[in-house]
């Protein structure tokens, strides 16, 4: 059998292709304007080179942000039981706890030894510990999203944390540091450790 998932985000979409229940193909792009424009565009992007045609495909689920704009979507699966199912699917049956740092906002859902969502809590007010919080610190400081994890660690001691309270204040606060003298990498560490305070409140 050949399934597939489209996940619609407000900043990122994702195609996988599963076969037999094993992984075959994926993309990952920005998502535009147009969501169901989005959906197919990650959905063709997988697809290429496999020699494979959406009518191929037997079972397609739609999710996320976007999730009622994939078109060809067979069902539609919210992206907190996505999650729940796909970190059980990926790293066993011991998975509790997980946390989806989106575009838009910031998720924690605990969930049972199959993957069912048990629980979860939503900040969905402020950019602040979300993706778009990361991005906005990542074009301040002129790196790549990629880089900013490791560059962060690269500190001989934890700096204070900047104000988490709001991506605004803290890019102002972080400009305020880069005028004082502080490298990138003791910037970074000082969001990064106020994000993770505010992921865990």
């Amino acid at each position: 059998t050949i399934s597939a998932g489209v996940d619609v985000g407000s900043v990122s979409s994702q195609a996988v292709i599963l076969v037999d229940g094993k992984l075959f193909a994926y993309s990952n792009m920005r998502t535009g304007s147009d969501s169901p424009m989005s959906a197919q565009n990650a959905m063709n992007w997988a697809l290429e080179n496999t020699g494979m045609k959406l009518e191929n495909i037997h079972y397609v689920v739609g999710t996320g942000y976007g999730r009622v704009n994939v078109p060809f979507a067979n069902k539609t699966i919210t992206e907190i039981a996505c999650h729940a199912r796909g970190a059980n699917f990926m790293y066993g049956n011991t998975v509790r706890t997980l946390i989806d740092m989106g575009g838009q906002d910031c998720k924690a859902i605990q969930c049972d030894e199959k993957g069912k969502v048990v629980n979860f809590l939503m900040n969905d007010k402020c950019a602040a510990g979300t993706g778009r919080g990361i991005e906005v610190f990542a074009d301040l400081l002129s790196l790549s999203i990629e880089d900013v994890g490791e560059l962060s660690f690269q500190i001989d001691e934890e700096p204070e944390p900047v104000s988490s309270t709001c991506v605004i204040f803290a890019k102002s606060e972080a400009t305020g540091l880069l005028r004082e003298g502080w490298p990138k990498n003791k910037v970074l560490a000082a969001y990064s450790s106020a994000m993770a305070h505010r992921v865990v409140t």
